[in-house]
């Protein structure tokens, strides 16, 4: 079990600086897409993940689709979804989830998962039926997957990828120096052979990082570095938000300017495209890294 840290009364009541407010969810196309979730019983990750940015993204008629359930079967320290044993999965998700992107029209989908490891394929056969589904329903929609670490298994990597998505996702979440600490249950270098093998397939990369658990900025260089080298075409970095009292603290907010100094590193070590700013989340613009 992973040893959290003791959160001081100092630490709860730290104020968060002006630069990480953002505006209740509200508006026609937000309640639109509230809809379409709840009539068909669907998961995003803007709700369980508690991102900053549902306001702006569901006003502007999309979400981030969560498959596979809202039970996780690890316990990763930053994460705001539930974790425990998951149920039976829905085998007529795929269908649903593609009927509501339908629905919605948006140009652009974007599906996650939880992890799964309890299935012996990781839940690979639904990833790849989600997006067959998808696009059959909406041809013209591409899709981004971002998609869970397989623990080695790459005929379950290759089974998710190769449905006909355009950009696929797997997030780091953060430097190496600190994975024991923030995801336990993963491995630095499997991530980046994954995202390696990915691109290898033919497809175009991406993953995500958190900033603010303590990293420094050599860790980071480092972790550019790293992902360059694996393939990885797209970098989003954004400030990690404690969710709960019972999740890894905050060590710090970084400055935007910080932010605008890495996105020009990240474009330096030979990474495509880097979206990097304290409410970027690993979906936030997701539309705009088809053609990188």
């Amino acid at each position: 079990m992973i040893e959290l840290p003791i959160i001081s009364e100092e630490a709860t009541k730290r104020k968060k600086p002006d630069w990480l407010r953002v505006k209740l969810p509200i508006g026609k196309e937000y309640a639109k897409v509230r809809k379409l979730v709840d009539e068909h019983k669907l998961h995003t990750i803007c709700e369980s993940g508690n991102c900053p940015n549902m306001g702006e993204c569901w006003g502007a008629g999309t979400a981030t689709f969560m498959i596979l359930g809202n039970v996780c079967t690890r316990s990763c320290s930053f994460c705001a979804v539930a974790t425990g044993r998951p149920p039976e999965y829905d085998t007529d998700e795929p269908r649903r989830v593609a009927e509501a992107i339908k629905l919605m029209g948006v140009k652009h989908a974007v599906i996650t998962s939880v992890n799964r490891d309890e299935l012996k394929d990781k839940g690979s056969e639904i990833w790849y039926q989600t997006v067959v589904e998808t696009k059959k329903l909406s041809p013209q929609t591409t899709i981004e997957t971002l998609i869970p670490d397989v623990k080695s298994n790459w005929d379950a990597l290759y089974r998710m990828i190769s449905g006909g998505q355009e950009v696929v996702s797997h997030n780091m979440e953060t430097v190496e120096a600190l994975y024991r600490r923030v995801r336990p249950q993963a491995k630095y270098s499997r991530s980046l052979e994954q995202i390696k093998l990915t691109k290898e397939y033919g497809k175009r990369t991406k993953t995500g990082i958190m900033l603010g658990l303590g990293e420094s900025k050599e860790e980071v260089y480092k972790a550019m570095d790293d992902l360059a080298e694996h393939g990885c075409d797209i970098l989003t970095l954004g400030q990690y938000l404690q969710p709960t009292k019972m999740h890894i603290e905050v060590a710090e907010f970084i400055h935007p300017d910080l932010f605008a100094h890495y996105k020009e590193e990240g474009l330096e070590r030979g990474i495509k495209y880097v979206e990097s700013g304290p409410l970027v989340r690993s979906s936030y613009h997701a539309e705009r890294h088809v053609n990188v």
